[in-house]
């Protein structure tokens, strides 16, 4: 199937087929024609499978039928959670519309606010933005959003899970109630699930492939590694194996720091981008990358799904995430469009539960491959030690208490059949209580002065006394 048989316009295949592209892929396939006929989408697509030109495609089409509002408010709203992905689905929308006159822009934190101002001053058709930048602008009235016809929330459940779910539902109050929703997600969670309940009105549902699992092509391989010699074995990986890229994540915005500059002391050019990097820096370093001026990019999470490069080789965990479904979202920057790649991890013993937590999401073994010279001190096991059974734990603590139970109703069956016995015992845990009673006035603090302050008590209760008989003295002697 053609692009031109979707029913897109001469200048948008024309866009496409300068792009490289031929054939739709199968998300582009089975959201396109729905997204034309105003039909509301929840689709679930992986990282790399073309599911942005599934929805950019069809909206600047329909964007483009319609005339242009006197306002200048834009028609088309599109949310993304990192200022990478805002970035890369605004980078689709000038390339494929540049054929049409179409206006757009893009919006997002960690820049200046006032050229963003001044563009949407000027009037946009299509706005690509994080939420809290856009509810910035919002209030500070900016941009109103009392002309959008077209929704789009792309990477849903990433928002979701960076926690914009209350910036979103404050966009959503701020929108026409008759519009065309169409939501994007690598996963259909409860969450998502939920959330787009309320959203979206007869959604046609697209699942183009199975949650949360990696691409065919793209290989996985462990290198077993002590967690201090990470760093070191992933230098000479880089050097032995002559690879001309390589995308390196990291757990934490520290360690991507530190592992920058351990791999720059190789003479092996790197770059970083995280959370603490200036908007300027993270592009500067992307640019740098996708130019080819630098060997490595070492990235967090946060940007894990903005990052999109052309014929990556190998994607490199230094630490497994915590989250399985991560590992997916990480690894799909490589194997993208039926091309080949490779997801590596260098793994330590105590990450056995993250990597079984993966394997356990990829419904596969990955491939372990000692290097040699590295070999670990501490291995990594097969699999995670075995753990007590919750259900036979459970039958133990009730065998005790029942012994228990038994034990004390043999003591009081005792106690009926010899009550002497049991006056006996009542009788030594009353002297036990007095003679823990007495102790504990000997250690009082108010018996540590002893005999003076018993002397003062004692003087004053006399003086009390001597002198109720002179006074019962004196009334005699008045009478």
């Amino acid at each position: 199937m053609s692009f031109k048989i979707l029913g897109l316009s001469e200048q948008l295949v024309q866009a496409v087929h300068e792009k490289g592209y031929t054939n739709p892929s199968p998300i582009q396939e089975q959201a396109i024609p729905v997204v034309l006929k105003g039909g509301d989408i929840m689709a679930c697509a992986q990282t790399g499978t073309g599911k942005t030109a599934g929805f950019t495609l069809p909206m600047l089409h329909m964007l483009n039928k319609k005339e242009a509002s006197s306002s200048k408010a834009p028609r088309a709203l599109i949310l993304a959670p990192t200022r990478e992905l805002a970035a890369q689905i605004h980078e689709s929308i000038q390339d494929y519309g540049k054929h049409l006159s179409l206006r757009s822009t893009i919006v997002f934190g960690g820049v200046k606010i006032n050229p963003q101002i001044q563009k949407l001053q000027n009037g946009v058709d299509i706005l690509v933005a994080t939420p809290g930048r856009l509810l910035d602008l919002f209030q500070q009235r900016a941009v109103r959003l009392n002309e959008v016809k077209m929704l789009v929330l792309d990477e849903a459940d990433r928002m979701l899970d960076m926690g914009f779910i209350h910036d979103i539902k404050k966009v959503l109050a701020q929108l026409p109630k008759k519009r065309q929703n169409l939501l994007f997600s690598a996963t259909f969670s409860h969450d998502i699930r939920k959330f787009a309940k309320g959203l979206l009105h007869n959604p046609v549902e697209i699942n183009v492939a199975p949650q949360v699992t990696s691409a065919k092509s793209v290989k996985h391989k462990i290198h077993p590694v002590d967690k201090a010699r990470k760093a070191e074995l992933l230098s000479f990986l880089i050097r032995d194996n002559d690879w001309y890229q390589a995308l390196v994540f990291c757990r934490t915005k520290h360690g991507a720091n530190k592992l920058v500059k351990r791999l720059s002391q190789d003479d092996i050019l790197a770059l970083a981008i995280h959370g603490n990097k200036s908007q300027l820096q993270r592009t500067k370093a992307l640019d740098s990358f996708k130019q080819g001026k630098i060997q490595v990019l070492v990235a967090t999470d946060v940007a894990a799904r903005g990052i999109d490069i052309d014929g990556l080789g190998q994607v490199v965990n230094i630490d497994l995430p915590n989250v399985p479904e991560d590992y997916v979202h990480r690894i799909g920057r490589t194997g993208r469009a039926g091309a080949t790649g490779q997801a590596i991890s260098l793994v330590s013993a105590d990450e056995i539960k993250q990597l079984c937590d993966i394997e356990k999401v990829l419904k596969q073994n990955i491939t372990r491959e000692l290097i040699d010279g590295f070999e670990p001190d501490h291995s990594v096991p097969d699999r995670l030690p075995a753990r007590r059974s919750s259900e036979g734990y459970k039958a133990k603590r009730a065998a005790v208490s029942r012994r228990k139970s038994e034990g004390g109703q043999r003591s009081e069956r005792s106690s009926e059949r010899n009550p002497r016995k049991k006056a006996d015992s009542a009788d030594t845990s009353h002297d036990r209580r007095k003679a823990g009673s007495d102790n504990r006035k000997k250690k009082s603090p108010n018996n540590r002065t002893g005999a003076s302050r018993s002397t003062g008590r004692t003087g004053s209760n006399n003086s009390r006394s001597s002198g109720a008989g002179r006074t019962g003295g004196s009334k005699t002697r008045g009478s």
